[in-house]
């Protein structure tokens, strides 16, 4: 038997060759131009702007920027980052929240021919320099404050040497790379960090025509974003793509959730990740709607944000719904607009809805694909959206084989998912194509699943050890030595437990050394210390030596530890944001 493939296209078989694949397939793009060399950011924002220059783009406390507005500071950005000397292809990093000058560095580093390495404001200290050192970045766009953190003061602490740098001197012994840092949030320079509005200042005379060069030498296959993501290993992974995926991606996203310009879209998904670069900032620019920014989520902030800009769209994982749908404060708010939740969101009744006639769930899609693989149009019926996640999109294509093998698996047969395309990674920074991709240049998701007779795929779970919890991945590995070296921890197993709105439920198995006792709460406290939030376990489960169960060579087998931990979750009740185990089926 052949490969059960669902393609919609055909491919040439050589993994160098499917970066060209765009110029020879219909990606099936209504809204997009017709030219394939449009598909850069810099042209997206052309063409964005061309459509809808006096409309409002952002919201952003209170304060509104239109389209063209926006475009313009853009252009100044750029210039100030190409007379600071950035080259083509250099990494220009990015530690902001969801706001406006987060769009901005995006789109002024790529009409200069940089590469945007977006960091995550989750990130701990430890993580931070990583990814900076890791990207080689040679220039930080940042802010100074947020949710109690002050990035400055960290930074300093990190790299003591940064207290005797200077604009024209800058050098840290621990970051080579790094040329200069630009900060909102600070007036007056700060250990060699330039304020945000001062290097608005720098006078620009003659670069805008060195900008329109770089514009017009960029390309749709040229690398465009760095993305760090959680790998199999305890450090992230650098995902490049080009910025042809970034682009396909918003116009695709912008098609399949039916957006117009008089949408209104509110988003609690953070810009660091793909889904919030271009399910929530690319889609709502390739409409010509209109985006609510909040810098942080918080339940009552968001509920007053939906109901007073009249929000028909929201973008938020299922726990945040949760969270807002449990608010003392939400009921009687008046969320009449509101028409894009999933019909199974604790939101769904609070906005009236009485049926299912819009999801998004019926999709696959990861970081190494920035987002989607397959998906049904969110207009789908109920009927067509359940059980399935959905068929290949244009460009793309998804085989299933047997993962000890290579073979390939029979229709509704269960196997690896592997995948190619048009938006396929173009390869981890640092890391060597050819461990990357098989030969044929498809990538090996490590995800189980298996294609229906209909080209549908249907996906049953991780077949690796990353653990997807909330929408975001975890490496365990990474979990674990957070924890192996804490006082009392002879052993630590990172588990992911099914769990119906996480998707899977962070828990952490400890084996306690010999006559001590694990105080659950202390060790949480640590974890914080040292781990991102969501990567804090939900539930410490204490394993005694004589339970622990262990292969022939002593080492823990997880299996059988998810086992344990599902068994006592149940018998205990324990409630896990919103679901008890034991006494709520998971659907």
């Amino acid at each position: 038997m052949g490969w059960p493939v669902a393609s919609c296209s055909s491919f040439r078989v050589r993994s160098s060759e499917v970066d060209s694949v765009s110029r020879s397939v219909d990606l099936g793009l209504t809204l997009a131009p017709d030219s394939p060399d449009r598909l850069t950011l810099p042209h997206f924002l052309e063409d964005v702007v061309g459509r809808f220059a006096s409309r409002v783009a952002f919201r952003f406390e209170g304060a509104d920027t239109r389209y063209a507005d926006f475009a313009e500071t853009v252009r100044q950005l750029s210039a100030r980052l190409l007379q600071a000397g950035i080259e083509p292809g250099e990494r220009v990093a990015i530690l902001i929240s969801n706001r406006p000058e987060w769009a901005l560095a995006l789109f002024a580093i790529s009409r200069i021919g940089a590469i945007a390495v977006p960091v995550s404001t989750f990130a701990t200290p430890d993580e931070r320099e990583f990814i900076l050192g890791h990207s080689d970045a040679c220039f930080l766009l940042m802010q100074r404050h947020l949710v109690g953190r002050d990035f400055v003061a960290e930074l300093v602490q990190s790299h003591p040497d940064l207290e005797a740098a200077r604009r024209d001197a800058f050098k840290l012994e621990r970051l080579p790379d790094l040329r200069g840092i630009v900060c909102l949030g600070i007036e007056e320079t700060v250990a060699g960090i330039e304020p945000w509005s001062k290097f608005f200042e720098r006078d620009c005379v003659e670069v805008d025509d060195r900008v329109e060069e770089r514009i017009a030498a960029v390309g749709p296959d040229d690398s465009g974003l760095l993305i760090y993501t959680s790998g199999t290993t305890d450090r992230p992974k650098g995902v490049l793509h080009s910025q042809k995926a970034a682009v396909i991606q918003s116009w695709r996203f912008a098609e399949l959730l039916g957006l117009v310009p008089e949408d209104v879209v509110l988003t609690a998904q953070p810009f660091f990740w793909t889904a919030g670069i271009c399910m929530s900032l690319g889609a709502t620019l390739a409409a010509g709607a209109r985006l609510v920014l909040q810098e942080t989520f918080d339940a009552e902030a968001t509920l007053d944000g939906i109901e007073t800009e009249r929000a028909t769209t929201l973008h938020a994982w299922v726990h945040q719904e949760k969270a807002m749908a449990e608010h003392p404060t939400a009921k009687g708010r008046d969320f009449g607009p509101l028409h894009r939740v999933e019909f199974d969101s604790p939101l769904a009744s609070l906005a009236g809805l009485t049926e299912d006639v819009w999801g998004i769930h019926a999709s696959y899609g990861m970081t190494e694909t920035f987002t989607l693989v397959s998906a049904l149009p969110t207009w789908a019926t109920a009927e067509e959206r359940t059980g399935n996640s959905g068929r290949p999109l244009p460009g793309m294509e998804i085989r299933i084989v047997d993962p000890d093998s290579g073979n390939p698996c029979a229709i509704d047969q269960h196997g690896e998912i592997i995948v190619r395309g048009v938006t396929l990674m173009q390869g981890y920074w640092k890391v060597p194509l050819e461990n990357v991709l098989d030969a044929e240049g498809f990538f090996h998701t490590g995800d189980g699943g298996s294609l229906d007779e209909l080209g549908r795929l249907h996906w049953k779970g991780r077949m690796s050890g990353m653990i997807k919890t909330g929408g975001a991945n975890v490496s365990p590995l990474e979990v674990e030595k957070a924890a192996a070296d804490l006082p009392a921890v002879r052993a630590a197993i990172a588990l992911g437990v099914p769990h119906p709105t996480l998707g899977e439920a962070l828990i952490l198995c400890v084996v306690p050394t010999a006559g001590n006792h694990i105080d659950q709460a202390a060790l949480r406290s640590q974890l914080r210390e040292r781990l991102a939030a969501y990567k804090v376990p939900r539930v410490i489960l204490v394993v005694s030596e004589a339970d622990a169960p262990v292969t022939g060579t002593q080492k823990l087998r997880t299996d059988a530890l998810r086992a344990l931990a599902i068994e006592r979750l149940a018998a205990t009740r324990t409630e896990i944001a919103g679901h008890i185990f034991g006494a709520d089926p998971i659907r």
